[in-house]
This record gives structure tokens, sequence and C-alpha cells, in this order.
């Protein structure tokens, strides 16, 4: 037997559902939240070339478990074990232990540089390729892009 109603219709509420709302994301999205707010409390009681090189990655079984970069943070890590638990007491985290692993962090997010401007040659090929063009407004386009890249490198020192 097939239904004839829609799904949308079984739907209570309005608009889609925010991912946070939803069942299991929701338990890992609050699960992330409660972490990185371990991650910043514990790590504000380090000092403070160790506070930017480590990240605080779980709390399971009782036990704080941390990243360290490389092996001698990891150990200057374990030596500040008994003031990191204690600063877990302070903020009300059950914790007994202190594990730190060895991982190098995830390397800083860079953009590509998108202001690399064309070469004149590039330029003198986009004002060819107007030309043989018919349609007036991607002429158009095609002369700006070619005008850009000339103002681009003229800008250059020495240029």
């Amino acid at each position: 037997m097939q239904r004839d109603v829609p799904y949308a219709s079984r739907r209570t509420g309005s608009g889609p559902k925010s991912l946070t709302e939803c069942g299991p994301f929701a338990k890992l999205a609050r699960k992330a939240s409660e972490l990185e707010a371990l991650d910043r409390a514990l790590r504000q009681t380090l000092p403070s070339p160790l506070r930017e090189q480590v990240r605080f990655a779980n709390l399971r079984d009782g036990r704080l478990v941390f990243l360290a970069p490389s092996p001698a943070l990891a150990s200057r890590l374990r030596l500040m074990q008994t003031q990191i638990l204690a600063a877990a007491h302070a903020i009300g985290v059950r914790a007994g232990y202190l594990t730190v692993k060895v991982a190098p962090l995830p390397p800083a997010e860079t953009l590509p540089d998108r202001s690399k401007p064309l070469s004149p040659a590039a330029a003198d090929h986009l004002k060819a390729a107007a030309v043989s063009l018919t349609d007036p407004e991607l002429q158009r386009l095609f002369l700006e892009l070619a005008s850009i890249a000339e103002t681009a490198d003229s800008r250059k020192p020495g240029g």
C-alpha cells in the first residue's frame, strides 16, 4: 500500500531543522562544544608558550587526553599533570589521570593568493579574443579583464 502523504507534511514546524536539532548530530555537537570549552579552560592554566602549542582532545574514563606536537612538549605537559588535574577538579571535571599523545597539530588553514596579476601577454590574448567575439557583453567582459590585468601589472615596482 502506497502512502499519499508527502514527507514534508509529516514534519512539524516550518522550514528545515538546524543540524543541532537532529538526534545523533545534536549529541555530537554538544560533545564537541563541551570539549572545546574544556580545552579553553584547561589550557588557560598552562604557561603561555605551552598553551598555544598543545590541545585538549578528550575526556575519557576519568582521563584527560591532550595532544602535543612533539615529544619535548608532551614531556613538559606531563610534568604539569598535578596542576592540570587540580584545574580540572576546580571546574568540576572528574579526572584522575592525564594522557599526552604526540600528534602533529593540524596546519593553520592557508587561503590561496588570489591577487596574482595576469601577465601582459595574457592581457593581449584577452584583447585578441574580445575582438573576435560577436556578443557585445562578452566582448566587454574580456576587455575589462584585460584592463585589470594591465592595471595590476603596472602596479609592480619598476613596471
